[in-house]
């Protein structure tokens, strides 16, 4: 009997390869939690391109982007944090994009395409957004 990824947490360098891998990763959670093929593809494309905006606050001090993949039994939570700066991993514009539901550009949908909840917070000189995707028919609140 195969064990259910429940988490994973990768620490990937400024590499569109290693963005793709993440992209990976979140593709193997939706599709084992039974997401539809074009939610996935919009769930891949939207944690590649977070990666790969998050790499721009990395620094030489702080190379490392920390992406940390969550399967609970209501959602799918995927984290990117990084030491350094007091920025988030996506950009405060993409959040306030994503509140405003279409109120930004293109690359701002494109961010965060497929995912339900964003947060974004900063402790001890650690940035972190969270994307969340919740399964089925749950939503927060209901």
């Amino acid at each position: 009997m195969a064990a259910e990824l429940k988490s994973l947490l990768l620490h990937i360098e400024a590499d569109p390869r290693l963005a793709a891998a993440a992209g990976g990763v979140v593709r193997y959670l939706a599709d084992a939690a039974g997401i539809e093929n074009d939610a996935i593809a919009r769930l891949q494309s939207a944690v590649i391109a977070a990666c790969s905006e998050a790499f721009e606050h990395l620094t030489a001090d702080h190379p490392r982007l920390q992406v940390t993949f969550t399967r609970f039994s209501d959602r799918m939570e995927v984290a990117l944090s990084h030491l350094g700066e007091d920025s988030p991993a996506a950009s405060r514009d993409t959040i306030a994009g994503f509140a405003a539901q279409g109120g930004g550009t293109g690359s701002i949908q494109v961010v965060l395409a497929g995912f339900d909840r964003v947060q974004y917070e900063t402790h001890d000189g650690e940035a972190v957004t969270r994307l969340t995707k919740y399964i089925g028919q749950v939503t927060p609140g209901s």
